[in-house]
């Protein structure tokens, strides 16, 4: 989807605003002159000027009748096998998000991989057994080098 540059700009400028109002809260460090709002109450003012000149420009194209409609679906959103592929790729995520913690990584990794295998026209025979391999192949690389402690769920009592 794309949006054109008077949607983004203004976007930009009112979260640039709510930035800056939100770091004026921060505490001051006693005996500096700079707190720590300063950093990022600078990018907020940079930021608002970026969305100010992009919102700007926008509006200028729009009045002189060559800009871009407001809003503009991709060319690949008639295409239903992306289409599919996208839902699909939302789903998983959704998914991993929702079973992880009950299922554990093993499993739902090994879920998650195989379905976009599948969507992505990978045989059911290759695709479900390199999903097992490559979700074992992450889950040894963060938890066992890396210390990232990922869920077992319910293959706890055969973890390693």
């Amino acid at each position: 989807m794309k949006f054109s540059d008077t949607v983004w700009g203004a976007v930009v400028l009112a979260f640039s605003i709510v930035l800056f109002v939100y770091v004026q809260g921060f505490p001051n460090i006693p005996g500096q002159k700079v707190g720590p709002a300063a950093l990022p109450g600078a990018l907020a003012v940079g930021l608002a000027i970026c969305g100010a000149i992009l919102f700007l420009r926008g509006l200028r194209a729009r009045l002189a009748g060559r800009g871009v409609p407001w809003m503009q679906w991709p060319e690949w959103f008639g295409s239903r096998p992306q289409v599919i592929g996208f839902v699909v790729l939302v789903a998983v995520n959704v998914f991993y998000l929702l079973a992880v913690d009950r299922l554990g990584f093993v499993l739902t990794g090994t879920v998650y991989l195989a379905a976009l295998m599948l969507v992505l026209r990978v045989r059911p025979v290759l695709a479900l057994p390199l999903a097992l391999v490559l979700t074992l192949a992450i889950h040894y690389c963060f938890y066992k080098l890396l210390k990232v402690p990922l869920p077992w769920g319910v293959l706890q009592s055969i973890a390693w």
